[in-house]
């Protein structure tokens, strides 16, 4: 598979309840390789969604290192906010279980924004969303369409930007059934065309059984 988009060693992170420091991620080690999938699970309160933070550096590592795409960083490392924001510009396609869409804008001119932001040229920006089942909504605002299609059209924003590495939390948590199968098919399916890593975190078992790989953080700490 050549060298991993992500590699983590090392990785804790931890917090301060009254004098107590709670540890939520121990020396956590983990890579995903260009076309892998990795899913995250765990009870609530595991750390995915810190660990998600904690890859996109929203969040910053106690201890460990993180490198993504041949960027790599440590704990208390000096300027690290600016190279982190570049990567989430060009590098880190990030989905949320709560679309993040702009409301004011349509569904096509959310995914020009976002591939603008990433560097790219105007154009085949309604090809994604045609690629993720909502091309006939494209002049459509995200108050005017479903959940399931206001998700898959933020999943077109975020491969509009070519990303290296998506993680993606929660994504279908808020969808039914039917729906979320719907949008995870979708989203393996570009996945693995594109070829960029996946990381998701889930309470889904059926949805982490789809993807290459397993992590349960309910048994690292």
């Amino acid at each position: 598979m050549g060298s991993p988009v992500l590699a983590v060693e090392g990785l804790s992170k931890g917090y301060i309840s009254g004098r107590q420091r709670v540890s939520v991620l121990a020396d956590l080690s983990l890579s995903v390789c260009s076309g892998e999938s990795l899913a995250v699970v765990g009870r609530s309160g595991s750390g995915k969604s810190t660990l998600l933070n904690l890859l996109c550096g929203l969040q910053t590592l106690d201890d460990g290192r993180i490198a993504v795409a041949g960027e790599s960083f440590a704990a208390a490392g000096a300027g690290a906010e600016g190279r982190w924001a570049e990567l989430r510009r060009r590098t880190i396609g990030v989905v949320f279980q709560d679309v993040n869409l702009m409301p004011a804008l349509s569904l096509l001119d959310n995914v020009r924004l976002r591939s603008h932001l990433a560097g790219h040229a105007a154009g085949g920006e309604r090809e994604w969303l045609e690629r993720l089942g909502v091309g006939a909504e494209a002049d459509r605002y995200p108050d005017q369409v479903s959940g399931g299609q206001a998700q898959r059209a933020a999943l077109a924003m975020v491969f509009a930007m070519a990303p290296a590495l998506i993680l993606a939390d929660e994504p279908t948590g808020s969808l039914d059934r039917h729906t979320a199968d719907e949008v995870a098919d979708s989203l393996f399916s570009v996945q693995q065309q594109t070829g960029c890593a996946l990381v998701l975190a889930t309470h889904d078992r059926e949805l982490a059984s789809r993807c290459d790989h397993l992590l349960d953080l309910s048994t690292t700490v």
